[in-house]
């Protein structure tokens, strides 16, 4: 649900055409560490975006399989649709780990890059060290923009930790998705 609303939020604040989710098939920082089968992450991005026109999907890393490298994602698009303008949305997390990436200059220079900073209820100390990243990024290429969102504290690690406890996930997402998780029986003994 974080992410959707996010993305909404992005879609409104930007005047995007379209926002499109891409699930990695295996993300090169997060080697080791368990993650749901891509296809599995696929499905759930598929389910949470229907019903939703400006929102879609695309299985592009999913499809080319091994390791995913956004610029790479990035480069297709570009080819794909020349005539496009192409926006990258990360969070600050992701931000500040972009110097580690795979040619992230390259990757700044095809789409204008947008860092989603977390709206904070009077508090500023998260957004600044978001803006803070910013500064960084803007090293890499053009400026990009900053766009704040609303603070939703989910996260993909609660939500597996409830299903294995067999609580309750919903609003953590959306109605389709817990059912193909309870369906396939994701997260039950991770």
């Amino acid at each position: 649900m974080g992410h959707l609303l996010v993305a909404l939020d992005a879609v409104e604040a930007l005047a995007l055409d379209r926002l499109v989710f891409i699930p990695a098939a295996k993300q090169p920082l997060k080697t080791g560490r368990g993650a749901s089968a891509a296809e599995a992450r696929l499905e759930m991005v598929r389910r949470t975006v229907d019903g939703f026109p400006s929102l879609g999907w695309d299985s592009v890393e999913v499809d080319r399989a091994g390791l995913s490298y956004s610029v790479e994602t990035v480069a297709d698009y570009a080819s794909r649709f020349p005539d496009a303008a192409l926006y990258f949305l990360l969070g600050a997390d992701a931000a500040r780990s972009l110097p580690m990436w795979r040619e992230p200059e390259r990757l700044a220079s095809m789409a204008r890059l947008v860092l989603l900073a977390r709206a904070t209820d009077g508090q500023d100390a998260d957004v600044a060290a978001q803006l803070e990243s910013a500064t960084r990024l803007a090293d890499l290429g053009r400026r990009p923009v900053v766009l704040a969102t609303r603070r939703i504290d989910l996260s993909s690690t609660e939500i597996r930790d409830r299903v294995r406890r067999g609580l309750s996930i919903k609003g953590f997402v959306t109605d389709a998705v817990a059912s193909y998780i309870a369906m396939s029986g994701l997260y039950r003994q991770d």
